[in-house]
């Protein structure tokens, strides 16, 4: 039995200061991991880093990789409700006992590292600690970990991943990552090491080049959506989409996939391509400058495996149903671009004739941006804060969203279950069988909060 209860770690934890403070340095994580015996280097990693996207995708290559039966780590971050979520073995968060006996291993060696440096182990140094040392003792076959912000400078970036995938790159968190969208693909390009396989999603321009440079210049292969790989054909389905995927090494057919949105096929294509690159290598013989020919082996997946994982893949907190009659659907979009493929989605597969906005955002997003992708779908939007102390005030939103859309439709409701309960009363007022919906947005926090709120399971 551990000293410590999963309560008490979480807030040992917090107490290491806010997640969003960022010090760029690898300097307390490697001597943690050094310490700990360097359980990153126990098992292959498949890092995952990009704006959007990281989490759903990181999520498919999990269900891919234990479809083919092996013992799978995944790193996420944030989570949607409690912080054990971050760190799943087997597609299970770790106990709330594993979680608080993790935090006692590593807490010792984090003290003997606070002492050596002027700056403690951070907020998120520790969890990924915690990750690291988890996978190690599981122990897994593979770990799928998702970067937490940025990539060269963070604290996930000690390990070394075989392959390396970087999702669609926009601009958020600016004020540390930079103000435009190449000084952010360069931090994100970090993740790209010597020898591995660099699977690209579609990216502008921009960020295109600096990934590639990154690449070439370190000998990784390369993997571009578009052009090795890439979506087929897809046609909306019950409760999805279905998809026709074109893989490294061939294409697969009939493939069922549980969520909404392009770019919901988009993240699966660009996981698949993850997992064949993984399951089958490549060369040992680094590339040379310059030379992106894949030189990957000729057999593909088991087409049969790769729909049976695609089929049970989830993604909470992106565009979910959690409630019927009137629909309500929870989606964790926190910037415009984000926010701009959830309304694509919406529009494509819902077609509500009047829908309820809920909004609750943190207050160093792109705000103005958010409202303005929402406004074309939105009939009435709810203004409201969420559980962080990074959320804005709902007053404060309110006076940006009337710029936006306008007094008449804009609801200030300072508490979140009263905003959802007035969300739903207007909703009703129209009735499902009408078109209405509710979508609740701007944040994981917001997500997460909605879901515990309208009991969505865990």
């Amino acid at each position: 039995m551990t000293g410590t209860s999963y309560e008490e770690a979480v807030s040992g934890i917090r107490a290491r200061g806010v997640e969003w403070d960022i010090d760029p340095t690898l300097d307390r994580i490697r001597d943690l991991a050094d310490i700990l015996g360097s359980p990153q280097r126990a098992y292959p990693v498949i890092h995952v880093t990009g704006t959007n996207g990281k989490s759903s995708t990181a999520r498919m290559i999990d269900a891919l990789l234990r479809e083919r039966g092996l013992r799978v780590g995944l790193y996420t971050s944030p989570e949607l409700n409690t912080m054990r979520e971050r760190i799943a073995v087997d597609g299970r968060p770790v106990s709330a006992e594993r979680f608080a006996e993790l935090y006692d291993d590593v807490l010792p060696f984090a003290q003997m590292i606070d002492a050596k440096h002027e700056v403690k182990v951070s907020f998120f140094e520790m969890l990924t600690a915690m990750a690291f040392s988890a996978f190690a003792d599981a122990p897994v076959d593979v770990a799928v970990i998702e970067v937490g912000m940025g990539g060269t400078w963070d604290a996930t970036n000690v390990a070394d991943g075989s392959v390396a995938v970087v999702t669609p790159i926009g601009l958020d968190h600016t004020p540390m990552l930079g103000d435009s969208i190449a000084e952010i693909a360069t931090e994100k390009a970090g993740i790209i090491k010597p020898g591995a396989v660099a699977i690209l999603a579609q990216q502008p321009v921009e960020a295109a080049e600096v990934l590639v440079r990154r690449a070439t210049e370190v000998g990784a292969v390369i993997a571009r959506e578009g052009l090795e790989f890439g979506v087929l054909q897809r046609e909306l389905a019950v409760g999805g989409q279905q998809v026709r995927l074109q893989g490294l090494h061939g294409v697969y057919d009939d493939v069922f996939l549980p969520m909404f949105g392009d770019y919901q096929a988009d993240n699966a294509v660009c996981a698949l391509a993850a997992v064949e690159a993984f399951a089958s290598g490549r060369s040992t013989a680094a590339a040379e400058p310059g030379e992106e020919a894949l030189q990957f082996a000729p057999d593909q997946l088991d087409p049969s495996l790769v729909r049976a994982a695609f089929v049970n893949a989830e993604s909470p907190g992106r565009l979910e149903v959690v409630r019927t009659g009137p629909t309500v659907l929870v989606d964790a979009a926190h910037n415009p671009a984000g926010m701009a493929a959830t309304v694509g989605a919406l529009t494509e597969e819902f077609g509500f004739t009047r829908l309820i906005g809920i909004l609750a955002v943190m207050a160093d997003k792109d705000v103005t941006g958010l409202l303005e992708e929402l406004e074309p779908v939105v009939d009435e939007l709810i203004v409201t804060r969420n559980s962080s102390p990074r959320s804005m005030a709902a007053h404060d939103l309110a006076a940006v969203a009337q710029d936006v859309f306008g007094e008449d439709r804009v609801h200030l409701v300072p508490r979140l279950d009263d905003a959802i309960d007035k969300g739903i009363g207007l909703a009703d007022e129209v009735g499902e069988f009408a078109g209405a919906g509710v979508l609740i947005t701007g944040s994981v926090a917001t997500a997460g909060d909605a879901r515990l709120l309208m009991r969505a399971p865990e």
